[in-house]
């Protein structure tokens, strides 16, 4: 799953969308990627695409990357 740049979307990237404070990538269904707080077993049924959570509107689900989705900060790499 790419950005509207054409950027891998990754789990942990920092993401804005409109005038909302920053989300952060919280799973990568396509890539079967999740978190501890986002399990596979809660998400999985969506099939592809990602989730992303915002402080004002919550979790999202894109199946795709739209163009207002920008890429603030890539995900921290883990030791």
């Amino acid at each position: 799953m790419n950005y509207a740049n054409g950027e891998a979307v990754k789990v942990g990237d920092i993401v804005g969308l409109d005038q909302d404070k920053p989300g952060v990538v919280v799973c990568s269904i396509s890539d079967g990627v999740y978190t501890q707080s986002h399990p596979e077993a809660a998400w999985a049924y969506l099939k592809h695409g990602f989730i992303v959570d915002f402080p004002k509107y919550g979790l999202i689900h894109f199946d795709q990357a739209k163009a207002d989705l920008k890429l603030i900060a890539r995900a921290k790499a883990s030791d």
